[in-house]
């Protein structure tokens, strides 16, 4: 009975040894599967980590170093010879240890903190400036006294993977199964680190599978491609990225590559210029690449607009040496012209007024004014200096500019005048004028033989901001003169050189180029501007923008009585000029009303005559602009040798800097040439009649 007893109880025991044997293999099972998994998921986070291309470290709030990734290897230890990466003090320079320890207290404090500009060493011999990021990890929310930092370094150099440091870690996983459970929880605070190293970065970081679907999708990549990551996981890159998708698809991707500058879009689909890098990694359950993409749109946009702004100066610079070019120019020709005009004008009063050289000699009168006019107009580009301005109603020159332009109007041509209420402003009356008359008869030349209508449009704006600026003008309210027509049209071509000097659309012998370009100079002297639109074959509008002024017309002053008429016997002028043929006309003309002349081509001999006889001469009359001489000097000796003898000025290029020299040498006058000599005759009877002595 004992005996069978015994027997039943020894098979129980068996039959619960077996049970938990096949328990105990079960249980096995299931760990070295755990022990499996675990390693594949401690190859792709401590890749990842490593491969990231910031210098990395993972300090306690001692400073001592608890992980560095292969990128602070780099930096910190670069030979083999160089002692371990055990502290972050001292890596830092002394003077600098201070700026650290208040960061990590920052980052303790706040979360995280930034410190620029930070000099590390790098070896015994080297060191390195970077910028030091740190980031405070909680591992528990309960336990708020186990925490760790992390340091990211951001330096120039390449990021390079550290392969020693993650196969040693390999090995000693696979060494020791016993250690499974802990390397878990070291696994996952790799994680977590991980995790807050790609949600902190600033670039986008993407990571897709062997199928190309996006598996992580960090903060800055959402932001770059205006797109949450719950939508972006688990689709298509190619959604992003269609050119790394194409290089991914059709080429084998190397374990790391530089790709440079490629093409991405967002959700939206709007374009992107990017600056991307891709890593690979190959493990058992599928290929995993990283993309790191950075946006270089913003700086894209800025290079344009560089790009832009230096065009626009090479522009103003050209404009300005033409102009240049073109007052030296204009300068030379007034003397000649002026010879032109008075000759002419001396021969008409020697000739019969029936005689056929009249015809002649009027037609030399005409084509000389002309001249003139041209030259003038060139002088109008070339000043850079602020024009004699006044409050004025644009409306009053806008309606005598078409008074004028309607007498030589072809009947082919309509002339519609549509004027509003607009405030004053601050201008040259003669200078607005001249500028709406090229433009109206550029209007008038471009229908040629064809019927038109030419518009013009006076009104007032407020442009915005934006349109300030395309349009180089000061924000502010303005006056607009708007001239449209219907003619042939500008093409975009010649438009972007419409207003350059002796640039012209008009065949050759019809125009000089120089009208748009005397607009354009004229509204920049106004401190407003010039556009243009134009269609060919449907017609152009240009506008003027002059800058409102609240300040009030002048009061018209009352007439004064003219001056009684003196003879002219007696009067002994001295004219200096280095023109000799300006010289033999002036010494004429003015000897035919009557004067006593002396006339000197050297300014040198002219001088010595002031200072031997000044008391001989009764008005000095002398150009501005002599070689190796200036017409100041003479003024500055006549007042020394005589203060009472009046004294003119004769330029054909007066600024407002030469008017204030002269006046304080003592000019009486300043004389613009080329001018009629009837003009000039008037000027020196004028003066003579002012001085007190006479």
């Amino acid at each position: 009975m004992q005996q069978d007893n015994s027997l039943q109880i020894l098979s129980k025991m068996i039959e619960e040894l077996r049970v938990y044997q096949s328990e105990l293999k079960t249980q096995n099972n299931a760990l070295q599967y755990s022990r499996l998994a675990a390693e594949s998921a401690s190859e792709r986070f401590e890749s990842l980590f490593s491969n990231v291309p910031l210098a990395l470290m993972v300090v306690d709030e001692t400073g001592m170093a608890i992980q560095s990734n292969a990128m602070a290897l780099r930096l910190f230890r670069p030979t083999e010879q160089d002692p371990e990466l055990n502290f972050l003090m001292p890596l830092v320079k002394p003077d600098q240890v201070k700026l650290i320890e208040r960061a990590l207290a920052t980052a303790q404090r706040d979360g995280h903190s930034l410190s620029n500009e930070v000099i590390f060493s790098s070896g015994p011999q080297g060191e390195f400036t970077g910028d030091l990021h740190i980031a405070r990890i909680r591992y528990t929310k309960d336990d708020q006294s186990h925490f760790h930092f992390i340091c990211a370094i951001v330096d120039q150099s390449p990021l390079l993977a550290e392969q020693r440091a993650l196969n040693e870690r390999r090995r000693a996983l696979q060494e020791s199964a016993a250690a499974l459970q802990q390397r878990n929880e070291e696994l996952r605070l790799s994680e977590n680190r991980l995790a807050s190293i790609i949600n902190s970065s600033l670039d986008a970081i993407i990571c897709v599978d062997k199928d190309l679907l996006i598996r992580v999708f960090n903060p800055a990549a959402a932001i770059l491609f205006q797109c949450p990551a719950e939508q972006a996981l688990h689709t298509p890159l190619e959604r992003f990225l269609p050119d790394i998708t194409a290089v991914m698809t059709n080429t084998q991707v190397v374990k790391h590559a530089q790709l440079g500058e490629v093409a991405g879009k967002t959700v939206a689909g709007k374009p992107l210029t990017l600056e991307a890098s891709i890593t690979s990694e190959h493990h058992p359950q599928g290929n995993i690449t990283t993309i790191f993409a950075k946006d270089l749109t913003a700086k894209k946009q800025v290079e344009a607009h560089r790009n832009s702004l230096e065009t626009q100066l090479r522009e103003s610079q050209k404009m300005q040496a033409i102009g240049t070019m073109a007052g030296g120019i204009a300068h030379d020709f007034n003397n000649i012209i002026s010879a032109i005009l008075g000759n002419a004008q001396l021969a008409q009063q020697d000739t019969p007024s029936d005689s056929g050289v009249q015809t002649s000699l009027l037609e030399i009168d005409r084509a000389a004014r002309r001249a003139r006019d041209l030259v003038r107009q060139i002088l109008t580009f070339s000043r850079n200096e602020t024009p004699k301005r006044s409050p004025l109603q644009v409306a009053e020159v806008v309606e005598e500019t078409t008074r004028l332009l309607r007498v030589t109007l072809p009947p082919t041509v309509g002339l519609e005048i549509h004027l509003k209420t607009t405030p004053l402003v601050l201008a040259d009356a003669t200078q607005i004028e001249q500028a709406l008359l090229n433009l109206c008869t550029n209007a008038i030349h471009s229908f040629g033989s064809r019927k038109g209508t030419v518009s013009v449009f006076l009104d007032a704006c407020h442009p915005t901001e934006q349109e300030c600026q395309e349009l180089g003008i000061s924000p502010g309210s303005y006056v607009t003169i708007c001239v449209h027509d219907t003619g042939s049209g500008i093409s975009p071509e010649k438009l972007e050189r419409i207003f350059e000097p002796f640039f012209t659309t008009k065949p050759v012998g019809q125009g000089t180029g120089l009208g748009l370009s005397v607009v354009h100079g004229i509204m920049q002297s106004h401190q407003g501007c010039v556009s243009v639109t134009s269609t060919l074959d449907v017609g152009s509008q240009f506008t003027l923008y002059l800058p409102v002024t609240y300040l009030e017309l002048p009061q018209t002053p009352p007439a004064t009585p003219p001056t009684s008429v003196v003879s002219n016997l007696g009067k002994h002028i001295l004219y200096v000029d280095d023109d000799s043929a300006l010289v033999f006309l002036v010494e004429r003309s003015l000897q035919r009303k009557g004067y006593a002349v002396s006339t000197f081509t050297n300014p040198h001999l002219a001088a010595k005559a002031l200072k031997e006889r000044a008391q001989d001469f009764d008005l000095l009359v002398t150009d501005y602009n002599m070689p190796g001489y200036s017409g100041l000097e003479l003024l500055r000796i006549a007042r020394i040798a005589r203060p009472d003898l009046p004294v003119a000025l004769a330029s054909g290029y007066i600024t407002q800097e030469i008017e204030d020299d002269a006046r304080t040498e003592g000019a009486r006058a300043l004389i613009h040439k080329p001018n009629d000599i009837e003009e000039l005759c008037a000027a020196v009877q004028r003066l003579l009649q002012d001085d007190p002595a006479h």
